[in-house]
């Protein structure tokens, strides 16, 4: 395959070029030193053009039925007029360091929509379920002239609750029927979710969903002081409530936009992305400097043991890190 350089990426991603879209996804992902680079160069080339999309977060608790959700939602969008990119973050395989879940397979009907565009990406051992390059695939969705972005996460913890922090609209799905209906509410995710849906309410389980709609309801007025977040039902299978679902949705962003909320908002995420890749990239340089990784090495080994306490030798590790860094910055 011929070798793109930074402007045959920007032009193709501009273009709508799919294939060029999905090796510019493939480019960021990469921990080749050579491709951070140009992966650089073609981000800051497409920056002017991105910030247009509305970004949704969406969650939820194990069998909450994301990917049907997903599938139903985002064929009501396309068919709408709506271009829609869905960034489905799979777990990490431990065998291959890839995808497992298959999320095209998962999500049939959006995947053969022209509107759309589905990208499944590995969490590899990512904080929170998101890949660490799923904030840079949002901007290139976005420049690719994507209006809507959802972003699945894997469902696998409070930690994952991070999606919340590069997107505009954090929406968690519930199930009902499961015995108590506020067994398995994660805390930090519903502190941070601006709308819940109650999905699956279709059958018999119609008047379980609406009575465990009401049970979030009163749940969410004692966990959260203020504004409450709207609490829905609705069925991916029978495609019930997503117009509603949506309506509510946008009006809370077009809110948000008309208020300037969005934009402070958006700016803060920028921050707080920029101290994410510093961290990361501090980490990354601990564990691959060799003289470092071997002082790591003695120092969990005598924290495991009991020989060391864990804030004494953090304060070693970064001690030896700030003089090496030094040293560099002398000879540099």
């Amino acid at each position: 395959m011929k070798r793109l350089d930074a402007q045959a990426y920007v032009d193709g991603v501009r273009s709508g070029d799919r294939s060029v879209l999905a090796r510019a996804i493939t480019l960021i992902e990469s921990e080749q030193p050579a491709h951070a680079e140009l992966a650089q160069e073609v981000l800051e080339a497409l920056l002017p053009f991105t910030g247009g999309a509305c970004r949704v977060g969406i969650s939820g608790v194990p069998g909450a039925g994301k990917s049907t959700f997903i599938d139903a939602l985002g064929t009501m969008l396309t068919a709408k007029s709506h271009r829609v990119a869905v960034l489905a973050v799979d777990p990490t395989s431990s065998v291959s360091g890839g995808s497992i879940l298959g999320d095209k397979t998962r999500m049939a009907a959006l995947a053969n929509d022209p509107g759309a565009f589905i990208r499944p990406s590995p969490t590899s051992g990512t904080l929170g379920g998101v890949t660490r390059k799923t904030r840079e695939t949002i901007l290139l969705c976005e420049a690719a002239g994507f209006d809507v972005v959802l972003v699945e996460t894997v469902g696998v913890g409070q930690s994952e609750t991070i999606v919340a922090g590069m997107v505009d609209f954090f929406l968690v799905l519930m199930i009902a029927g499961a015995g108590d209906e506020l067994q398995g509410i994660k805390r930090g995710i519903l502190e941070v979710a601006d709308m819940l849906a109650i999905n699956k309410a279709d059958g018999d389980n119609k008047a379980r969903a609406i009575r465990a709609q009401a049970s979030y309801q009163s749940a969410l007025r004692l966990m959260r002081a203020g504004s409450v977040p709207p609490v829905v039902t609705c069925s991916a299978l029978e495609k019930t409530g997503l117009e509603e679902l949506w309506t509510l949705l946008m009006e809370a962003w077009n809110e948000q936009q008309g208020s300037g909320t969005l934009d402070s908002k958006r700016q803060a995420q920028q921050v707080q992305w920029m101290w994410d890749m510093v961290e990361d990239g501090l980490r990354r340089a601990l564990r691959t400097d060799a003289e470092l990784s071997g002082l790591l090495a003695s120092l969990e080994a005598a924290v495991a043991d009991g020989k060391a306490t864990p804030s004494a030798s953090a304060w070693r590790v970064l001690a030896r890190f700030a003089e090496r860094a030094e040293d560099v910055l002398k000879r540099g």
